[in-house]
């Protein structure tokens, strides 16, 4: 169709906790929100679903990226840049990159995760 409504969730592990707000009718949105959320200090990996909302069906999956504990503990100031999607279903090519900042907060006894969502391409 030319443009998307798009949205993400954000998982830590398997769980979503976080719902940005939906971007009408774009392919470049601009989100530019912040969350801060306890993390579990078990926790493996912080994922970003990017979604195209639709009215009339189930929601698209349009890509995703993963940014693992190991890469998180590699970057002790936080992980930021544009990411490139990568594809939730395999038969799927997916093209596009999101603009992310992630941090993790605090002491090993109560860790937050600093996550901001800022754009699309």
């Amino acid at each position: 169709t030319g443009s998307s409504d798009p949205y993400c969730i954000v998982k830590i592990d398997d769980e979503a906790i976080i719902r940005t707000a939906t971007v009408w009718k774009t392919l470049s949105p601009f989100w530019g929100e912040e969350y801060e959320v306890h993390l579990q200090p078990t926790f493996h990996s912080v994922s970003i679903y990017v979604m195209d909302e639709d009215a009339l069906s189930r929601d698209d999956v349009i890509g995703k990226v993963c940014i693992t504990r190991d890469m998180l503990a590699e970057h002790p100031k936080g992980y930021r840049g544009w990411v490139s999607l990568s594809e939730v279903d395999p038969d799927e090519e997916v093209q596009g990159e999101i603009h992310l900042r992630v941090e993790v907060l605090g002491s090993q006894g109560g860790r937050r995760l600093r996550c901001t969502v800022l754009e699309a391409r």
